[in-house]
């Protein structure tokens, strides 16, 4: 009974952090950085969220931004003290890691 309470804390906790990721919007393209497909994993321990995530492209010059955006973001959670920001090449993003939504949106019909 424990590990499932445990278990939905958790879940609810992901859920609340996806739906704060889903407000932060790449300037560039405009839509956020869920439904780009950017968000690869969120994780918690000792209060401290790390996001595993990817950029459209290497080099990208808003990284920085997009970082200070999540950041900010996620620091409003009561259960969040501190935010990491861990991004990773593998595997690459393409327009294939993206949502319906966002590749309607951005005109990627495949």
């Amino acid at each position: 009974m424990v590990d499932e309470m445990q278990e939905s804390a958790v879940k609810n906790l992901q859920d609340r952090m996806l739906e704060r990721l889903s407000k932060v919007i790449d300037p560039e393209l405009r839509i956020d950085l869920v439904n780009l497909g950017l968000i690869y994993g969120l994780s918690m321990e000792d209060n401290v969220v790390t996001v595993t995530m990817t950029l459209t492209t290497m080099g990208c010059p808003i990284s920085t931004v997009l970082e200070q955006m999540i950041q900010s973001s996620l620091e409003k959670l009561p259960e969040v003290d501190e935010v990491k920001i861990n991004i990773v090449w593998e595997p690459a993003w393409g327009p294939d890691k993206m949502s319906q939504v966002a590749r309607m949106t951005l005109g990627y019909y495949n």
